[in-house]
C-alpha cells in the first residue's frame, strides 16, 4: 500500500523467546522507478532496515569468444578493423540447405581448456560460455571462492545445447534408446552453463539462467545488476552463450525466412540498416562480464572498466517473432534505461544497435532510436561482423560499448553500402569513427517481444 508521498511500507514481526523485533522496509519510489539501495541496519531491540541511495554497479572484468577472435582483445581489434567473421559453414556439410553460411568460432578447441571428461560432457555452448566467464573473472582478479554466498552467476542462452540434442536424436533413430547418452539432459538444458560457471569458479551465491531468445545475455546482465542493487550479492558473473550452427537450427531459421541467402558472398551477407539487407547470419559465441558493487570493487583495488548506469526492459506484446512496427516496445526499453540511469538522451554518445540485418528489425529499431535519441547519436551494428550470436549477442555488444568508451573509437557497420533512406539516423558505416562518448547504450531484442537496453558510462 502506498501513502500520499509515494512511499510503500511493509512491516513484519518476528518473535524469538520473549523478544520481538520489528523490521521495516522503506522502498522509495523516485521518478516512477523503484530505487534499490544499500541496506543499513541499526542495532537494538527495535532494529530497522532502511533503504538509502542505491548501490552503483561497475564492470571489472570481460571475456569473449566470438567469430572474430577467441578473446576480448582479438574481437575488438577485428571490430575496429571492420573484418567479417562470416564464411561458409565448416562444422557440417550444408549442401542440402538453402543457407550455407554462418559466423562460426574458428580455432576454438575445447580440449585446450577442459579435460577429456568435461570436453565430452558439455555442449559447445557451455564450452564457449565457460571460457568467456573464465576470461572475465581473470581480468577482474576477483577471488570468487573466497566470498561464499556473495558472488552470483546469471547467464543466458537462447537455445541451450541444441547441437547435442540434434546429435542424440540421430543416435535414437539409428541405434535405439539404449544408446542415448545419459548426459543428454545436462548437456542440453540452457541453465547448465550457469551451473558450470558456478562449479568452475566456486560461486555459491544465487545462480540462474535467462532464456529471452536473442536478448538472453542482456537480460542476464540486468538480473545480475538487480541482485547487486538489492544487496543479495556483492558481485556477479553475467553474460550468455549459444552454439546452434547445426543442420536442424540452420534449416529452421531458413524456413522462417530470417537468414541471409548470400551464400556466394558470405562476408557481405550481414548488412544491418542497408536497403538491400535480406536477413541475419546465424553465429555462435560467448560473452561475460563481472559486475560488482562499486565500493566493493574499489575496496579490493579492482580496475573499474565502466559503470552500468542503468537498464530498461519491456515487452512488445505483439507477435511471436516480429517486432511491433511502431517501435513502442523498443522505445519503452530505451526510455526506461535512460530514466534508470538518471540521464537524458543528450548525454548519449553511442548506440550499439541490435541491428540484425532483417527488414523488420532494422526499420523498427531505427524508428525507435530516432524517436528517443534524435538524429545526432552515432549508431552502429557489430552484428555486421560477428553475425547474430543469439543468446551471446547482448553480452558481446555490451563489451563493445565499454570498449568504445575506453578507446574512444566506434566500430563500423560494415557492408553498409546503401543506407536505407527512411531511417534518418547517424549510421557509422565503412570505417571506424573517433568518438568522445562518455555514455553508450546497447539494445537487445528477442523473439517473443523481449526488449532490453543497457546504459554504460565512463567510471
Amino acid at each position: 500500500m502506498y501513502n500520499a508521498a509515494g512511499r510503500s511500507r511493509i512491516s513484519g514481526h518476528a518473535a524469538q523467546g520473549r523478544e520481538r523485533r520489528r523490521v521495516s522496509f522503506d522502498l522509495q519510489i523516485d521518478r516512477g522507478r523503484l530505487r534499490h539501495g544499500r541496506v543499513n541496519r541499526r542495532q537494538g531491540t527495535a532494529g530497522a532496515i532502511e533503504v538509502s541511495d542505491r548501490r552503483r554497479i561497475v564492470v571489472t572484468g570481460m571475456g569473449a569468444v566470438t567469430p572474430l577472435g577467441l578473446t576480448v582483445d582479438a574481437t575488438w581489434e577485428a571490430m575496429v578493423a571492420g573484418r567479417s567473421g562470416v564464411g561458409p559453414i565448416r562444422s557440417f556439410d550444408p549442401a542440402p540447405l538453402p543457407v550455407r553460411i554462418a559466423a562460426e568460432v574458428v580455432g576454438f578447441d575445447a580440449s585446450e581448456h577442459f579435460d577429456s571428461r568435461d570436453t565430452r560432457r558439455m555442449d559447445r555452448f557451455a564450452h564457449l560460455g565457460l571460457v568467456a566467464a573464465r576470461q572475465a573473472v581473470a581480468e577482474s582478479e576477483l577471488d570468487v571462492a573466497a566470498r561464499p554466498g556473495r558472488v552470483g552467476v546469471v547467464f543466458g542462452s537462447g537455445l541451450g545445447g541444441m547441437t547435442t540434442l540434434v546429435e542424440q536424436a540421430g543416435v535414437l533413430a539409428d541405434r535405439g534408446p539404449s544408446r542415448v547418452s545419459p548426459f543428454l539432459v545436462p548437456m542440453m538444458i540452457p541453465n547448465m552453463v550457469a551451473g558450470q560457471i558456478a562449479i568452475d569458479t566456486g560461486a555459491t551465491g544465487p545462480t540462474s539462467c535467462t532464456v529471452t531468445a536473442c536478448a538472453a545475455s542482456a537480460t542476464a546482465i540486468t538480473a545480475a545488476a538487480d541482485l547487486i542493487r538489492l544487496g543479495r550479492v556483492d558481485a556477479a558473473i553475467a553474460g550468455g552463450s549459444d552454439a546452434v550452427i547445426n543442420p536442424l537450427c540452420v534449416a529452421a531459421f531458413a524456413q522462417m525466412k530470417a537468414l541471409s541467402t548470400r551464400n556466394d558472398d558470405p562476408a557481405t551477407a550481414s548488412r544491418p540498416f542497408d536497403i538491400d539487407r535480406d536477413g541475419f547470419v546465424v553465429g555462435e559465441g560467448g560473452g561475460a562480464l563481472v559486475l560488482e558493487e562499486r565500493e566493493h570493487a574499489l575496496a579490493r583495488g579492482a580496475t573499474v572498466l565502466a559503470e552500468l548506469a542503468g537498464h530498461g526492459s519491456s515487452s512488445d506484446a505483439h507477435h511471436l517473432t516480429a517486432p511491433d512496427p511502431a517501435g513502442a516496445g523498443a522505445m519503452a526499453a530505451m526510455r526506461a534505461a535512460l530514466d534508470d540511469a538518471a540521464i537524458t538522451a543528450d548525454a548519449v554518445g553511442y548506440l550499439n544497435a541490435h541491428g540484425t540485418s532483417t527488414q523488420l528489425n532494422d526499420r523498427t529499431e531505427a524508428l525507435a532510436a530516432r524517436q528517443v535519441l534524435g538524429t545526432r547519436v552515432p549508431v552502429s551494428s557489430t552484428k555486421s561482423m560477428t553475425g547474430h550470436l543469439l543468446g551471446a549477442a547482448g553480452a558481446v555488444e555490451a563489451i563493445a560499448c565499454i570498449l568504445v568508451l575506453r578507446h574512444h573509437v566506434i566500430p563500423p557497420t560494415i557492408n553498409l553500402r546503401r543506407p536505407d533512406p527512411e531511417f534518418g539516423i547517424d549510421l557509422v558505416g565503412g570505417e571506424a569513427r573517433d568518438s568522445p562518448a562518455t555514455v553508450a547504450l546497447s539494445n537487445s531484442f528477442g523473439f517473443g517481444g523481449h526488449n532490453v537496453t543497457l546504459v554504460f558510462r565512463t567510471p
